[in-house]
């Protein structure tokens, strides 16, 4: 049998269904992976900053790495075919490999492109971000998709404090961070230095993905109430249906007795 499922999206997969002991521990690193992901957001700024220490972002980076190797790796250990399991999950691989050259690469102030580098693991983690995110959309997994989304969009605006002058609270950040991510663009607040200008993409792509995920988390939940009454109509039916049949059996055996 396959060590993944069905399911293959964006050079990533699930292990088989048939494998419980690997999809216990792949739904035991998710939410680690995505806190380490979430937080080489904040390490892409730290390397824009001059006043903020690289060894900092360095560790984040490196974290990360060893966060989905960790992640990855015991998965795969889990798996009959670990190679056919790392292969169908080659985005992992690509994304580790980015974590550990962004970790070695000079500061992005003093290199374009150490800057562009650091840009496409941004990219990366992302779409493993966002992937991570879709195995909640479910009726169940609701709960988990509006924390996160609250979490995300506290976050961003955090990040809009921090960088952008124009905005002097937290409330300001929190507001222009819905703003952006809902791409609503009211313009009361707008990012103006190069910083909040790139964040606002970070923003764009992951909190719109979220928002996105949250809706259809939503849909899930009212598709999945409207099959359950169709099905426990078409059960109600079928029940009736099984009743009648009964008591026509019934009526012909005594029908037949009485002749007997």
């Amino acid at each position: 049998m396959p060590e993944s499922s069905h399911s293959r999206s964006w050079g990533l997969t699930q292990p088989s269904m048939l494998n419980p002991s690997a999809n216990r521990i792949a739904r035991l690193w998710r939410v680690p992976v995505l806190l380490a992901l979430l937080c080489t957001i904040p390490a892409f700024y730290i390397e824009l900053l001059e006043d903020l220490p690289t060894p900092l972002a360095i560790a984040i980076y490196a974290g990360a790495a060893a966060v989905l190797t960790a992640a990855l790796w015991q998965v795969a250990a889990r798996c009959k075919q670990p190679g056919l399991y790392l292969r169908a999950n080659l985005l992992d691989i690509a994304l580790i490999a980015g974590l550990v050259i962004a970790a070695l690469l000079p500061p992005s102030t003093d290199s374009n492109a150490a800057l562009t580098g650091r840009l496409v693991v941004a990219m990366l983690a992302l779409m493993r971000m966002v992937w991570t995110l879709k195995a909640w959309v479910t009726r169940g997994g609701m709960a988990y998709l509006l924390l996160t989304a609250v979490t995300v969009l506290g976050f961003c605006g955090v990040g809009f404090w921090a960088l952008e002058p124009r905005v002097h609270s937290l409330g300001d950040g929190m507001w222009l961070a819905f703003t952006t991510a809902a791409t609503v663009g009211y313009g009361d607040i707008v990012p103006s230095t190069p910083a909040s200008k790139i964040f606002s993409v970070f923003v764009v792509l992951l909190g719109y993905a979220v928002l996105s995920l949250v809706t259809a988390a939503i849909a899930a939940f009212w598709v999945e109430s409207s099959e359950r009454e169709m099905e426990a109509d078409i059960l109600r039916a079928m029940h009736a249906e099984l009743r009648e049949l009964r008591d026509e059996v019934a009526a012909l055996r005594d029908a037949r007795a009485r002749r007997d």
